[in-house]
């Protein structure tokens, strides 16, 4: 590291895993660790990993624990105590004594939304450690969030799974807003989803393995970059961007894909008009970003306007927001959202309202999104 560049980031992250994953269940989701520690490698160098639970209440998470590199801390229940408390307890004191004993841990990431843990927040606060709490929309206190540097909802994580609640999802709305159309799926041909995750799997045209390995990487890439730009207000140097993409999987390695070095890919990925490169700071680590004008947005977001329309006559009302991401697809097999740097299909379309390609409202009753066009005959 030279000394023009910014000091990297190192977390300590604490699991109160009995809250998260009720908490989950309760609002239709299902707590996975590796959302997370995606979110959480974009930030900075993950340095402790530890979750608190009875494991055998929840028997079914340990794999994904341990496939994530978690620490498993045992809190088993006992008929004479409280479990909740002996769990907040282990975690805090633990937390205390890291960090009175790692002055080199800048960062805490709290997963829990008990507002227990607020005067723990507080006091890493005041011994200058940054402190990033994690919970779900639905469970979370009210009180923990403000307490926090910053605050991330699990269920906004991209990737965040949802359960199986045999529930079909909304098949459209009528164009009156307020008032909801049930109409058949199968008409519609959507399935339930995530809004966070809407579509999300990556099937791009055929393609031979070499050049598909490449468009994947490329993904990763601008959805990598886009993180570190969502959580830092400095520049994005080459060099962070590979630490990031290295911490997320240590096994890359550019030479894979016939790349020399960092740099030959990254310049690649300007040709491409993938990124931009600017110069640094320092010598031979240009800063990276994404084009003022990603490659082909325009004909994407007429792409999304079009498919809305089309679904509008199709349903008879609006169509959700759920499956919308496999209805361009048909249209456009290689369409993904990752390609102009956005980060999941619903910042694509918050982009989309805010350039006015579309409109979309939140239906509390049917806990969905829906997207229409105000009208029909405005040019886009």
């Amino acid at each position: 590291m030279t000394s023009m560049e910014s000091p990297e980031e190192r977390l300590a992250v604490f699991i109160d895993h009995e809250n998260v994953a009720i908490g989950a269940r309760d609002i239709g989701y299902r707590f996975d660790a590796s959302p997370l520690m995606e979110a959480l490698a974009e930030r900075g160098k993950l340095l402790v990993r530890k979750a608190y639970a009875d494991w055998n209440l929840f028997s079914d998470d340990r794999r994904n624990m341990v496939d994530n590199n978690i620490e498993l801390l045992e809190i088993p229940q006992r008929s004479d105590s409280v479990r909740k408390n002996a769990a907040d307890i282990q975690m805090a004191v633990d937390a205390m004594e890291l960090a009175f004993t790692r002055d080199f841990v800048s960062t805490f990431v709290i997963v829990s939304g008990d507002s227990d843990f607020t005067p723990l927040v507080a006091k890493l606060r005041e011994l200058d450690k940054r402190v990033i709490g994690v919970g779900l929309k639905g469970s979370t206190s009210a009180k923990l969030p403000s307490a926090c540097d910053e605050f991330l909802f699990y269920n906004n994580l991209e990737g965040a799974p949802k359960r199986d609640s045999g529930r079909a999802a909304p098949a459209g709305r009528s164009k009156k807003k307020g008032t909801a159309k049930k109409s058949s799926s199968k008409a519609s041909g959507v399935r339930e989803m995530a809004p966070s995750d809407a579509g999300d799997a990556d099937k791009p045209a055929s393609a031979s393995s070499q050049k598909q390995d490449l468009r994947n990487l490329e993904r990763v890439i601008t959805r990598t970059l886009s993180g570190i730009q969502s959580s830092s207000a400095g520049a994005v140097q080459a060099s962070n961007l590979k630490r990031a993409l290295l911490r997320k999987d240590p096994t890359f390695n550019e030479q894979d894909y016939g790349f020399r070095g960092f740099r030959e890919l990254i310049r690649h990925l300007e040709e491409q008009k993938v990124v931009v490169l600017s110069e640094g700071t320092a010598k031979g680590d240009p800063e990276v970003d994404f084009p003022a004008a990603p490659r082909d947005e325009d004909a994407a977001f007429q792409l999304l306007r079009d498919t809305v329309k089309e679904l509008m006559v199709e349903l008879g009302g609006d169509p959700p927001l759920s499956g919308l991401k496999d209805q361009l697809r048909k249209r456009q097999p290689d369409f993904s959202e990752k390609d102009l740097g956005y980060s999941g299909f619903l910042q694509f379309c918050k982009a989309a309202v805010t350039k006015d390609v579309v409109e979309m409202d939140w239906e509390e009753a049917d806990e969905e999104y829906y997207l229409y066009v105000e009208d029909a005959e405005k040019p886009a």
